[in-house]
C-alpha cells in the first residue's frame, strides 16, 4: 500500500453504511479515518451524503474525524428519504483529479465501475474499498480491478464502533 503521497477517498456513505450494516456491526468514523490516514495517505477524505437537518449532529462528527461532507439535497418519495450521491462523488473525483497523486473509492456499487476504470487506466486508482465482500457489484468483480479489491469485513476487529447495534437495526 502506499504510506506516503497525496491521495483521496471518496466515499459513498449510503453504500458504506449499508454494507456495514448487514454484516451485524457499527463503523467507528474516528477510526476509519485514522486507518485511511495511516494505510493509505488519505489526506482528504470525502463523504457524500443526502442531507437530512435531524441529522446534523452526524454531520458534525464526520466533520470532526476530519471527513469533508459533500451533500445533496433529498426528497421524500411514499415516505422514503432519497438523496443519491452517485454523480456528485464522480464529479469531485474529477474536480479534484489534478489535485491527488492517486484515489480509493469506498463503495461496492457499480456505478462507480466507470469512474474506477479511468482512475485504473490513468494509474489513479489506489484501492476500491469494498464495504460487504457478500454484496458488491459484479460490474467491480472484473480482472482489471481484482488488485485493487479491499473488503472491509476483515477490517471489523480494527475499525468497530465500541457500541452495539441493537439486533432489531441489523434487520432493517
Amino acid at each position: 500500500m502506499q504510506k506516503s503521497g497525496n491521495n483521496y477517498a471518496f466515499i459513498d456513505s449510503q453504500n458504506l453504511n449499508l454494507g456495514i450494516h448487514t454484516q451485524g456491526w457499527d463503523l467507528s468514523f474516528i477510526k476509519f479515518r485514522k486507518y485511511l490516514k495511516e494505510k493509505y495517505a488519505i489526506t482528504k477524505a470525502f463523504v457524500f451524503l443526502g442531507y437530512i437537518r435531524e441529522n446534523e449532529s452526524l454531520y458534525k462528527s464526520l466533520r470532526d474525524a476530519g471527513f469533508l461532507c459533500v451533500f445533496k439535497p433529498t426528497i421524500k418519495q411514499k415516505g422514503i428519504v432519497k438523496g443519491n450521491c452517485d454523480a456528485e462523488l464522480v464529479l469531485q473525483a474529477m474536480i479534484e483529479y489534478d489535485n491527488y497523486d492517486k484515489a480509493i473509492i469506498v463503495s461496492g456499487d457499480g456505478d462507480f465501475q466507470c469512474l474506477a476504470r479511468y482512475l485504473q487506466s490513468t494509474k489513479k486508482l489506489l484501492a476500491l474499498l469494498i464495504p460487504n465482500r457478500h454484496q458488491f457489484s459484479s460490474l467491480l468483480r472484473y480482472k482489471i480491478f481484482r488488485k485493487y479489491l479491499r473488503c472491509m469485513d476483515e477490517l471489523k476487529s480494527i475499525l468497530a464502533s465500541d457500541k452495539e447495534i441493537d439486533p432489531k437495526e441489523k434487520a432493517s
